[in-house]
């Protein structure tokens, strides 16, 4: 039986010391903030990043250093005959595409999922691959059966302020002045690919009753499966954590049979949408 080590990055939102709780490893992203660079978990936290955000700090994304996730999987194979490497959603970043043509140079021994997700959901597939590597399957089955599934998963997200949308270029000036000044709350969606507008709502609560019904819609029509039983449930979350465990009440009460993980959502996205931004998300369990 080959022995296979599930690998991911920092997007994922699995911080360093619950990586080692689950027997997997993550790569820290890079950020520059104001031309220096840093990475997540490792030198810049949760809490140093909101600072530098709220004092309007000049905030970059980088993929990870080619020369950072080579020499990490070097190192896994002299203990390991095979790497499951899952980087964010190829829709989002050129990170994955980059992580596949390096892999072509280690004869199979590192598969590179392309299985479109971030955050909650990426965490649940690289959940999906340990547990399919201790039942004994292969890098490259693994790949295949997360793939395959890989858009079998959801997520809505409310974004309290659309400064930081306006910021990176997503909306125009005028849209966001406009939105502002009525107070909007617009709900996005990631369905795979990429981050896309769903709905506009005047409330935090309206956002809120949207994200469910989707949510609720979704499991029903989409997933087949409208008591849940199939489904993992999971919320996410910018900087609020009081916020964020109002959520999860009621969501946990219209869905009281779902056990529900929550986690912040991870930096690459909070630096697009800023703090207060509140996500529900959910991906349909492998049958393995």
């Amino acid at each position: 039986m080959n022995r296979v080590i599930v690998v991911t990055d920092s997007n994922s939102g699995i911080t360093q010391s619950e990586a080692k709780e689950l027997g997997v490893v993550v790569m820290p992203m890079p950020f520059y903030i104001n031309g220096q660079m840093f990475y997540e978990d490792i030198d810049l936290t949760q809490e140093q990043f909101y600072q530098k955000l709220k004092e309007g700090g000049e905030i970059k994304t980088s993929m990870p250093l080619v020369g950072d996730v080579t020499d990490k999987w070097d190192e896994l194979l002299k203990e390991y005959d095979e790497i499951v490497y899952i980087p964010m959603s190829s829709g989002l970043s050129s990170s994955c595409e980059t992580a596949y043509m390096l892999s072509q140079d280690y004869d199979g021994k590192v598969q590179v999922v392309n299985n479109q997700r971030i955050s909650v959901t990426m965490r649940q597939s690289v959940l999906d691959a340990k547990m399919l590597a201790e039942q004994g399957k292969g890098a490259e089955e693994i790949k295949e059966i997360l793939e395959k599934e890989k858009f079998e998963s959801s997520i809505y997200i409310m974004v309290d302020t659309l400064e930081y949308l306006k910021k990176g270029g997503r909306i125009t000036p005028a849209a966001a002045a406009l939105g502002t000044l009525l107070k909007l709350k617009p709900v996005l969606q990631i369905q795979g690919e990429k981050l896309d507008a769903f709905a506009k709502a005047r409330t935090v609560k309206q956002a809120k009753t949207i994200m469910t019904e989707a949510m609720k819609n979704d499991f029903e029509k989409r997933f087949h499966s409208p008591d849940g039983e199939k489904m993992n449930l999971e919320l996410a979350y910018t900087f609020d954590t009081a916020a964020a465990e109002a959520f999860k009440e009621e969501v946990q009460a219209v869905f009281p049979d779902n056990e529900i993980v929550m986690q912040s959502l991870s930096l690459s996205i909070a630096c697009h949408i800023g703090p207060g931004a509140l996500a529900i998300a959910c991906s349909k369990k492998i049958e393995a």
